[in-house]
């Protein structure tokens, strides 16, 4: 089979689209024909050396947490799935033509496999950080980074929960924050005194490390009322952060039921294929995406 794989730590560079027998599903495992693989920071990361407790690798290794596909085979203990399930979920070296899942759900109907291959690691990112951050209902979120995956989740699962939310992203993505149901404001010179303009803030979540987290912790006037999780240096400002995994399993049930009131979707801005994994990264780097990247396999 093909798999994406690099056998030292740098840049994009370091990905290689290899030749590599196909895994098998463990106990409490499932194998999937992949269909799509979410493309995510942690996976670039990774690929960089960032010293992510969460996910020590050896190398040479595969890319990938996130993925959707077709069920073909399934480790001992495992019930409720069948070989032909169409399904979605978390595992490893999932940018590839078979990965096997550790968590994972069935797709909810209408989602399309490169919808759903976008969800897992944000899904549970987002329900993980609110729940962390304490923000309750009628309170104030600011999410700064806010038009991307995980702050696309972010901002509908707050907004169902009657959290009002304040996002700040780029000029071209104010009304995608505005539909998704955020009161939106540009980052860049002048945006902490936008930020006051439009309110109180209760707590704030640093999706982009974009370094802000000064600024974040002064808005809310508690480090403790701040997560990061692109921002390394986080702790330096008495900051957590978060990049531990809770319960995936969960996440997903969570998801399948807010995707099926219809309070959850997340657009898929652009495709690529394995061969294009490293573009896929760089553009992930840069940021400014509206939704999700993912590989078509």
């Amino acid at each position: 089979m093909k798999k994406v794989s690099f056998a030292e730590f740098g840049g994009p560079e370091v990905l290689q689209l290899i030749d590599a027998e196909e895994p098998h599903a463990g106990r409490g495992q499932i194998r999937i024909a992949v269909r799509a693989a979410g493309v995510n920071p942690v996976d670039w990361r990774i690929r960089e050396g960032q010293v992510l407790g969460a996910h020590p690798i050896e190398l040479p290794s595969g890319v990938g947490l996130d993925a959707s596909g077709v069920m073909d085979e399934a480790g001992e203990g495992v019930e409720g799935v069948e070989v032909g399930d169409r399904v979605f979920g978390e595992g490893s070296s999932t940018y590839a033509e078979f990965a096997v899942l550790s968590a994972w759900a069935r797709m909810p109907e209408g989602l399309t496999f490169q919808e759903a291959a976008g969800y897992p690691s944000v899904v549970e990112t987002a329900l993980r950080i609110i729940r962390e951050v304490g923000v309750q209902a009628r309170q104030t979120l600011l999410v700064s980074g806010a038009s991307g995956g995980v702050g696309s989740a972010v901002l509908q699962i707050a907004r169902d929960r009657g959290i009002t939310v304040i996002g700040t992203a780029g000029a071209a993505n104010q009304d995608y924050l505005r539909s998704l149901g955020a009161v939106a404001t540009t980052y860049g010179e002048g945006w902490v005194k936008r930020v006051r303009e439009l309110g109180h803030v209760d707590a704030a979540l640093d999706l982009a490390g974009s370094g802000v987290i000064r600024e974040l912790v002064e808005l809310t006037g508690d480090a403790q009322k701040v997560i990061s999780i692109a921002d390394l240096a986080a702790p330096e400002f008495g900051v957590r952060f978060s990049g531990t995994a809770g319960s995936v399993p969960e996440a997903l049930v969570e998801a399948v039921g807010l995707i099926a009131r219809g309070k959850l979707h997340l657009p898929v801005e652009k495709s690529y294929t394995l061969a294009e994994a490293a573009v896929a990264h760089i553009d992930s780097q840069a940021g400014h995406t509206r939704g999700r990247r993912v590989l078509v396999v």
